[in-house]
């Protein structure tokens, strides 16, 4: 992170990104999606629509760019195309820069809310219901793993965040972000940040290594923001070996899809297991899959599926134990978990 005072950086980030500051301020706009200098997308309400705002030239767009890389600690080489960073208010940003990006400097900002949103909140607006709040919480008291999967936009954060409030207060949570956005309630709680490499291609942290680090810290329950590479071995390897509650986001289409998608991260680690042996990890760790989705303006709940034991030919199977009602639009319950009766897994 950059060493100029953080009221310095701030105040030269406010000066060049002036055309969006309204947006920025506006609780109503969830993401800003500037597409070069003249063309600015924002998702109000759930909505995708343009806006008459722009910048005024390249020069000034570029140069809040670089701003928020040097907050970072990002170092904008020639060949630098592209890079994940956060804003001081906790507002997740991802720039593609020219010629990678045609358009011209292309700067996607998500939104962090500084209220938390939570399980009511969720109820409120129909995204779960009370039941399945209570199953929920039965997950959580029973220390089952969860993923949370869903496409780009799900509200998989947003929604692995409500849900750790059901963890129980007395447990210590080792949380594991690319950047920083979970606001867990629990005082017990350790947030680890994944960092870039400086200038010199050094001094680099990864979730892998945070991963290896939070075994070493005595996590009741770990949290990784999102699963996207080999660490999902190791994330893995702790939900089977005493972790139990953990959780991670993903994205896949569905709940077998996410499976899947587990095991082809496991195998970007670089080490070398037998399929089956790694199918039979996921089938083993993962014990419920959230798959989420966006239906219109609205983030709702898809379906809620307990993971089952492989089947002979070795394939994912699941149970699905809520389903998305689309006649009604509501989440109904279409089955019972094994781990409910006393079975499968049961603590």
């Amino acid at each position: 992170m950059s060493t100029i005072p953080q009221e310095i950086f701030e105040s030269a980030l406010e000066y060049f990104l002036r055309p969006v500051a309204g947006l920025l301020a506006d609780e109503n706009v969830r993401e800003i999606m500037i597409n070069g200098i003249g063309q600015i997308y924002i998702e109000n309400k759930g909505l995708v629509e343009k806006s008459d705002i722009t910048f005024d030239d390249e020069a000034q767009l570029m140069s809040a760019v670089k701003n928020i890389a040097q907050f970072a600690g990002h170092y904008l080489r020639p060949n630098t195309g592209r890079f994940d960073a956060r804003l001081p208010a906790g507002h997740r940003v991802h720039v593609v820069l020219p010629p990678i990006c045609r358009q011209g400097i292309s700067v996607t900002i998500r939104k962090h809310t500084k209220s938390a949103f939570g399980l009511d909140d969720l109820i409120r607006l129909g995204s779960i219901s009370e039941e399945t709040r209570d199953f929920l919480g039965f997950c959580m008291e029973k220390e089952k793993n969860m993923v949370i999967s869903g496409g780009t936009g799900t509200g998989k954060t947003t929604f692995i965040n409500a849900v750790s409030a059901l963890i129980p207060r007395t447990e210590r949570i080792i949380t594991i972000e690319d950047a920083a956005e979970l606001q867990l309630e629990q005082e017990h709680v350790v947030s680890l940040e994944a960092r870039s490499a400086d200038r010199k291609g050094e001094g680099a942290v990864t979730i892998r290594d945070l991963l290896h680090s939070s075994l070493r810290m005595r996590p009741d329950r770990i949290i990784v923001g999102e699963c996207r590479g080999g660490e999902a071995l190791d994330l893995l390897q702790a939900m089977n070996t005493g972790h139990g509650g953990s959780m991670s986001t993903l994205h896949a289409n569905s709940p077998i899809e996410s499976l899947r998608r587990l095991e082809t991260l496991a195998l970007f680690s670089g080490e070398e297991i037998p399929l089956r042996f790694l199918r039979a990890q996921v089938a083993s760790a993962i014990d419920v899959v959230v798959q989420l989705q966006r239906l219109r303006a609205k983030r709702t709940v898809q379906s809620i599926a307990e993971v089952l034991p492989l089947t002979e030919a070795g394939e994912y199977e699941v149970h699905e134990l809520y389903s998305y009602n689309y006649a009604n639009e509501k989440l109904e319950r279409v089955g019972v978990a094994s781990f409910e009766q006393g079975g499968k897994n049961a603590h």
